[in-house]
C-alpha cells in the first residue's frame, strides 16, 4: 500500500500549535509528539531534524526511533513526502542521535552555570540526605557499587517527597559526555536541583532513550520512571 503523501507532512510549525497527536509518515501511526520528531528540508535543500518543532515550513513526522529513522531513508520517505530528489547520508540515524545527545548535555551545561546541578558522589549523596535532588543522574559506564548505593538513598528519601513522584533516575549518557556537558573530568554521578532545567532534562533524556531503543513504546518512559 502505497502512502499518502499529500498528508505526510504539516502545514508549518505555527498553523497547529494546539496539536498533540500525529501520524509518523513511515509506520502510520499516531502518536503523541513528544514519541515523534519533526523533519523540514532547509534552504540549501538538506533534510533536517527539527528537535523543537519550531523551524518554518511543511514538516514531516517520524517515530523517534533510530530503527524507524533508518527505514525511512531505506525506503525513500523522505523523498516522497517532500516529492524531490534528496540525498541523505547513511549515517543520518547516527547523526540524529548526536544531535540528541547533544540537545541532552546543553540543559546539563545551562544548570551548571545556574548552579542547579551538583557532581561528585559525595556531593549527591549529601544532596540526597537533604531532600533536594530532583534528578539523579548516574553514568552509564559507572560503576555498579556506586549507582546501587545512590539508587538505594533516592529510594529510601522517596517517602519524604510528599505527594512529588519518585526520583527519576537517568543513566542515558556516557561519563566523557557529562563530562563535556558539566566542563570537568570523570564525571560518574550528578544530581539536578530545583529549577526549570529538570523537566527539560527529563523530556530530552527520554527522547533519547528511545530512539536508541527498536521498540519506542516500550521506551516511552514516564517521569518519576527509571531510563
Amino acid at each position: 500500500m502505497l502512502a499518502d503523501t499529500d498528508h505526510d507532512l504539516d502545514n508549518g510549525p505555527r498553523t497547529e500549535r494546539s496539536a498533540t497527536m500525529r501520524m509518523c509518515a513511515v509506520s502510520r501511526e499516531v502518536r503523541p509528539i513528544d514519541e515523534l520528531i519533526r523533519f523540514v528540508i532547509s534552504p540549501q535543500g538538506d533534510v533536517v531534524p527539527d528537535l523543537k518543532r519550531k523551524l518554518p515550513g511543511r514538516g514531516m513526522w517520524v517515530t523517534a526511533s533510530r530503527e524507524v529513522v533508518a527505514e525511512a531513508v531505506r525506503r525513500h520517505h523522505f523523498g516522497k513526502a517532500f516529492k524531490r530528489e534528496l540525498r541523505i547520508p547513511q549515517t543520518f540515524p547516527a547523526d540524529i542521535e548526536a544531535l540528541l545527545v547533544r540537545s541532552v548535555t546543553e540543559v546539563l551545561g545551562i544548570a551548571a552555570k545556574a548552579r542547579q546541578i551538583v557532581a561528585g558522589f559525595g556531593k549527591v549523596e549529601s544532596a540526597l540526605q537533604e531532600g533536594t535532588v530532583e534528578v539523579l543522574i548516574h553514568a552509564s559506564d559507572g560503576a555498579a557499587d556506586g549507582i546501587r548505593k545512590l539508587d538505594m538513598l533516592a529510594r529510601q528519601n522517596d517517602g519524604n517527597r510528599g505527594a512529588k513522584p519518585p526520583i527519576p533516575v537517568v543513566t542515558a549518557l556516557k561519563s566523557l559526555e557529562l563530562d563535556l556537558a558539566l566542563t570537568r573530568s570523570n564525571v560518574i554521578h550528578a544530581a539536578l536541583l530545583a529549577g526549570p532545567a529538570s523537566k527539560s532534562f527529563l523530556s530530552r533524556s527520554q527522547m533519547l532513550v528511545r530512539y536508541r531503543m527498536a521498540d519506542a513504546d516500550k521506551t516511552a518512559e514516564k517521569p518519576g520512571q527509571d531510563f
